[in-house]
């Protein structure tokens, strides 16, 4: 009879999980500093961000997402990706939630390995999870020919059901039991990563998530305080511009009882 070498582990999602907001667009920034991005796809990248604290992931297709991914790094030499991550963590890493590391790092400590997974390239995830202390990164993967991106795949795009198939795939090669193993996750787009453990834990939910883990029974984690401060600053220059609508109508109102007032006055009585 053989020893039972399986062993449990935890997953962790990156953007709004263990950081708050995106991490895409210190990457966008990074990029645009070094010169392998236009100020528009900056611009653009900086709404899409925008977008993703507010609403949390709106992406419709993931080969459209694959696309992207893999369009923004062709022909780009793997050492040129590798040199932006210390502006990347820079400004990523003051975003880290110190609750989450707490979570991972008590995992760790119990003798179960931690993983970063992200959509990001396998790269920047092996790169984080050193600076995180974690076991392992686990991100997308994207074929190099002579050192250079040749924007094809190298396997599936860690996201919805690539990011389960990675994760299996590294327990395979682990001996991990997913079934005594951890996911933790913010978005919907993650359940494939989250129903394909025995604890899934949800952090600063989407709308979505926050449904399915009621349902489910699931664990849930809040301390994301930018989506919040974000719809308050919407709301409070949405009261701004309505108190302004409201000032220039009480002054039109003023303005014309005044002129009614003085023509009362000029005619004969």
């Amino acid at each position: 009879m053989t020893e039972d070498t399986t062993r449990a582990a935890a997953f962790f999602d990156l953007d709004k999980t263990l950081i708050e907001g995106s991490s895409a667009i210190d990457f966008a920034r990074a990029s645009y500093k070094r010169g392998l991005m236009s100020r528009r796809q900056l611009v653009l990248d900086l709404w899409a961000n925008m977008k993703f604290r507010l609403d949390g992931s709106t992406d419709q297709s993931t080969d459209a997402l694959r696309a992207r991914v893999l369009d923004a790094i062709a022909g780009t030499r793997v050492i040129d990706i590798m040199r932006l991550a210390p502006d990347v963590f820079a400004s990523l890493l003051p975003r880290v939630y110190p609750e989450m590391l707490e979570e991972a790092w008590a995992h760790q400590d119990a003798g179960r390995p931690i993983y970063i997974v992200t959509a990001a390239s396998q790269e920047m995830a092996e790169s984080l999870a050193r600076v995180l202390n974690f076991d392992a990164g686990i991100g997308t993967r994207s074929e190099v020919k002579d050192g250079v991106y040749t924007g094809n795949p190298g396997g599936p795009l860690v996201y919805r059901d690539g990011k389960a198939h990675e994760i299996r795939r590294v327990a395979e090669e682990n001996d991990i039991d997913l079934a005594a193993s951890y996911a933790y996750s913010d978005s919907e787009s993650d359940l494939p990563m989250l129903r394909g453990v025995g604890h899934a834990v949800v952090v600063n939910p989407d709308a979505e998530l926050a449904r399915v883990a009621r349902e489910e029974g699931w664990r849930v984690m809040r301390f994301d305080k930018l989506g919040r401060r974000l719809k308050i600053a919407g709301g409070v220059v949405t009261l701004a511009a309505g108190a302004s609508a409201i000032g220039w109508a009480s002054g039109q109102l003023q303005a014309r009882h005044s002129r009614a007032t003085k023509a009362r006055r000029l005619l004969p009585r």
